[in-house]
């Protein structure tokens, strides 16, 4: 396959990679943070604003650690509502939780990077993040979108020393485009966030990242559940729902799990974390339970089978924005 060509030669002429400065290490030597992004997260796109708060609240009163956040969702203050509630209800200080947010596009500028971080904390009410993303690797103006993004990291390596972030990524990144960040800049990405999910499985490029030492978490980890790709299985090439495909449901059913539980016990599994969201206390809960959902063997190869039947991508605004993404990738 293409992209796996691409993603060995990037391998093998990486000596930048090897010198690449690291960030602060995931360990529990950082006292100032927690040890590490823990494999299961609550994610907030699409979580509306009208009861976004609540499920914040609930999502941490539950037991998630993980908050994964963006300033284009809209509904950070309402996020950072909940975040203080939930730790309040709960009896546990902000070092107990580990928080992403992203720089969107409209804030690529150099000059307009730290900016656009400042928003982001004063809407949840932090002091710091534990990870700041770059959202993808487009910068939008008046006169349109257009690839850019050597000059932003640069300014956001700068963000480390300010004691506003703790690590800094990157999301939605094609591997040309990790390949001339790392080749052009000082320090690598400690994590990149990119769409994953048994439709999606993109299993060389997460081994890519495993093997250069940059952390992966798969969004909408739950494939086409997310509104904004459509409803599952309507139009003639949408594979159908995960909690109504047959193969994940006879796994659930053989472990005792739910599909959903299924379908993110497998990214944890794959070491990646995930970032399912909801609005209803009943599914935060369920999808919690995934982390006590125990996959076998011949669970793995079934749903790697499910990977090349129904191979797709949901979340591609290349033509919209007028940009080439996922370069070199499955179904870019």
């Amino acid at each position: 396959m293409a992209f796996f060509a691409k993603l060995s030669s990037i391998a093998l002429a990486f000596p930048g990679l090897s010198g690449a400065q690291e960030q602060i290490p995931f360990s529990p030597s950082n006292p100032s943070s927690i040890p590490s992004i823990p494999p299961l997260g609550f994610g907030t796109w699409n979580l509306d604003k009208s009861n976004a708060s609540e499920a914040v609240s609930v999502a941490l009163q539950t037991g998630y650690r993980h908050l994964d956040c963006a300033a284009i969702y809209g509904n950070e203050e309402q996020v950072g509502n909940g975040i203080k509630d939930g730790l309040g209800t709960i009896g546990l200080d902000r070092s107990s939780v580990w928080i992403t947010s992203k720089l969107w596009n409209d804030h690529h500028q150099p000059d307009q990077v730290e900016q656009g971080l400042d928003k982001t904390l004063s809407d949840l009410g932090l002091e710091y993040l534990d990870l700041y993303l770059m959202h993808w690797p487009v910068a939008s103006s008046r006169e349109g979108s257009y690839i850019d993004y050597v000059d932003t990291w640069l300014a956001m390596e700068k963000l480390l020393d300010t004691g506003k972030v703790r690590h800094i990524g990157v999301s939605n990144f094609s591997p040309h485009q990790l390949h001339q960040l790392l080749e052009q800049t000082t320090i690598k990405p400690a994590v990149h966030q990119f769409e994953i999910h048994p439709y999606l499985q993109q299993g060389d490029f997460v081994q890519w990242h495993k093997d250069n030492g940059i952390d992966v978490t798969a969004y909408s980890p739950l494939a086409n559940l997310n509104p904004t790709y459509g409803s599952p299985g309507k139009s003639k090439d949408a594979p159908p729902s995960l909690l109504v495909n047959e193969d994940i449901t006879e796994i659930a059913k053989e472990r005792g799990c739910t599909n959903a539980q299924v379908a993110l016990a497998w990214g944890m599994d794959r070491g990646t974390s995930v970032i399912p969201k909801s609005q209803h206390a009943d599914r935060i809960k369920e999808n919690f339970g995934s982390t006590k959902c125990k996959l076998e063997k011949e669970d793995y190869v079934a749903i790697e089978k499910l990977g090349k039947k129904y191979l797709k991508r949901f979340n591609n605004p290349s033509d919209s924005w007028g940009v080439r993404l996922y370069e070199d990738l499955e179904d870019a």
